[in-house]
């Protein structure tokens, strides 16, 4: 079974999210910043992540540009979700090693849509 990782810090999204990735059969696991996701990351990859960008400790993008320089750190997909739909912010995800970007609010059809995309679900 594929393992997802759900970095938020609002536990009511970890939950929801928590319910779309099991329904896609995913094993969910979910940290509530940046720092934590990094440590569960160092004891075990997950095969795809949904980060949140805005959390206290450590934000989206520091996660995953220290995700990156990991062992292995090159091989969870990284699905950016949120509010914040500018081209800077888009690029900056981009360019630190996000993989895909879905806006907030989300629901289990633009999730399995991403998932779909990225290869992490068959089409």
């Amino acid at each position: 079974m594929k393992t997802c990782l759900v970095v938020d810090d609002s536990r009511v999204i970890r939950k929801v999210a928590r319910r779309i990735v099991e329904s896609l059969k995913f094993h969910c696991e979910e940290a509530p910043d940046g720092a934590a996701a990094l440590e569960h990351c160092r004891s075990g990859m997950p095969d795809a992540i949904l980060l949140d960008r805005n959390m206290p400790v450590m934000n989206g993008i520091d996660f995953v540009k220290a995700l990156r320089q990991e062992p292995d750190g090159d091989q969870p997909v990284v699905v950016f979700c949120t509010t914040e739909n500018d081209v800077p912010s888009i690029t900056e995800a981009l360019r630190a090693g996000v993989d895909e970007y879905i806006m907030k609010p989300f629901d289990s059809d633009i999730v399995q849509s991403k998932f779909q995309q990225v290869g992490l679900i068959p089409g």
